[in-house]
């Protein structure tokens, strides 16, 4: 009899304990969620480019959800991939970056998420639009104003201006999500090249929300906003709008003055009651004047005084017009200029010096001057602030109309031949100069755009004191605003491209 010989069974090899299980990775970059679209790209390579990413920092989420902020695809037919995403319907898709693979190749290779770029977009296909000017495709519109390129000219000045209204009230109520985003939405319709004459020009357009829409369609169908119309006559807003404009007096004041039922300035001033602090006292006595627009004119001839008062003080000055001056406007409410000095440290005691020159000269009307607190140690912070820790003076000089090239902006009858106008000067140190630059060039929402880009987009601090990468744990040197937008990752937007 033959015995079978016994053979043992082979032993299956176990498959690794990774396989198709995602490992938890380290997330670098909180405020960065990919979804990778497996259409056309197939089951295998989603996997692997999940964990590739994943592996570099990367939060990877497997479902699209509303937690996506960047949707990438190997799918190059728009159309197909649009429809397939409107049919996911996530309420974020408008928002959402909706990205060609480069950009995820881009990434993986500087390690972290890289500037979206018009070359990275998926265009949607446009919807049919009336007759008229052809907007330009709406889907490469950034919802970073440090982003897009906004000059002067506004073509949807009808819904910035109403926008405007309401950011204001939403101020005074201290209402700060919808407010922020009015906010948003003008500053993105102020850098539309064209005019919107439908809400079908709006369609995929960031930073519209429901709110914003419903205002849009009453302008386009009535010509106006019965919201807007109702806030303009309302008696509390037109109080709070005419004390705010004091110099020197916040909503806080005008809120608290309003709750005492006064309703004009001869009110307030009759007031005992009422003590003035020296900034306010300064807005009511020249009101007329620092109430009224001041000239690009006028702007250059203050820094033609500023420029002379400096020069003489130090040989090795630097100083330079911000503002919206800077930006191109013909108008501004006030006149802002940065001054130091090349050589570090020499810049202390700037300030002062250039305000006993003015007092000498005659031509200061008022001055608050506050010193440095700049201290590099307690850097980077966290938490935005408006004002930054540099010397400064808020200062209203005395303007002659002799000089000023075309004559000064005044009201008409004025008989005086001078006017005051409100002056500010920044003092930071050399090495600074670039941020402070940056920052005091404005506008607000750019302002606010770019330091949101930053954080969101590429895990560093900015504020016009430094740049910090939170990834490499070391401050950024600049020198000039270009090396800012280098370390960014942006393309640079000269100063008459940010009317944001």
């Amino acid at each position: 009899m033959f015995h079978t010989p016994i053979v043992p069974r082979a032993r299956k090899r176990s498959r690794p304990v990774d396989a198709g299980v995602s490992r938890r990775e380290e997330v670098k970059f909180e405020d960065v969620r990919l979804y990778l679209v497996e259409r056309k790209m197939g089951h295998s390579r989603r996997s692997f480019l999940t964990q590739l990413a994943r592996s570099k920092g990367f939060a990877v989420e497997d479902v699209l959800s509303n937690e996506v902020t960047h949707v990438v695809s190997e799918d190059s037919t728009a159309s197909s991939l649009w429809n397939w995403l409107k049919e996911c319907a996530p309420k974020n898709l408008p928002n959402m970056h909706v990205l060609d693979i480069s950009w995820f190749t881009d990434s993986m290779r500087e390690g972290r998420p890289v500037a979206v770029e018009t070359r990275h977009l998926i265009q949607d296909t446009l919807p049919t639009l009336p007759e008229g000017p052809t907007p330009t495709a709406v889907a490469t519109v950034s919802q970073y104003a440090c982003q897009r390129r906004t000059t002067t000219e506004n073509n949807n000045k009808i819904f910035t201006d109403a926008f405007e209204v309401l950011v204001e009230i939403y101020e005074f109520n201290e209402i700060e999500g919808p407010c922020l985003a009015f906010r948003r939405a003008a500053s993105v319709l102020k850098s539309l090249p064209w005019a919107v004459q439908c809400l079908g020009d709006t369609h995929n357009l960031p930073c519209l929300g429901e709110h914003t829409k419903a205002i849009m369609e009453e302008i386009l169908q009535y010509g106006r906003s019965f919201e807007v119309e109702k806030i303009l006559s309302d008696e509390r807003y037109q109080t709070l709008k005419l004390f705010t404009s004091v110099f020197g007096v916040g909503p806080k004041t005008a809120e608290k003055w309003y709750r005492r039922g006064l309703r004009s300035f001869s009110e307030i001033l009759a007031d005992r009651s009422i003590r003035l602090n020296r900034m306010q006292q300064s807005g009511f006595q020249h009101y007329g004047d620092i109430s009224r627009a001041v000239s690009k004119a006028e702007a250059l001839a203050l820094r033609n005084i500023i420029d002379e008062a400096v020069h003489a003080i130090t040989p090795d000055a630097v100083l330079a017009l911000t503002g919206g001056f800077r930006r191109g406007k013909e108008f501004g409410h006030d006149v802002d200029f940065i001054v130091t000095t090349t050589e570090m440290g020499k810049e202390e005691g700037l300030l002062p010096r250039i305000i006993d020159k003015l007092t000498k000269e005659g031509i200061l009307l008022y001055c608050d001057y506050q010193a440095s607190t700049f201290d590099i140690s307690k850097l980077p912070s966290r938490r935005f602030e408006a004002m930054d820790h540099f010397a400064k003076c808020f200062l209203i000089l005395r303007l002659e109309d002799s000089q000023v090239g075309g004559g000064l902006h005044i009201a008409e009858g004025d008989i005086r031949g001078w006017r005051a106008v409100r002056v500010d000067l920044v003092s930071p140190p050399m090495d600074r100069y670039a941020f402070a630059l940056l920052g005091w060039s404005g506008s607000r929402q750019f302002e606010r755009d770019l330091r949101r880009f930053a954080r969101m987009e590429r895990h560093m601090l900015l504020d016009n004191h430094a740049l910090y990468d939170k990834t490499k744990k070391e401050f950024l040197a600049a020198t000039t605003e270009k090396d800012i937008f280098a370390h960014l990752g942006l393309e640079y937007i000269e100063p008459w491209q940010r009317n944001a």
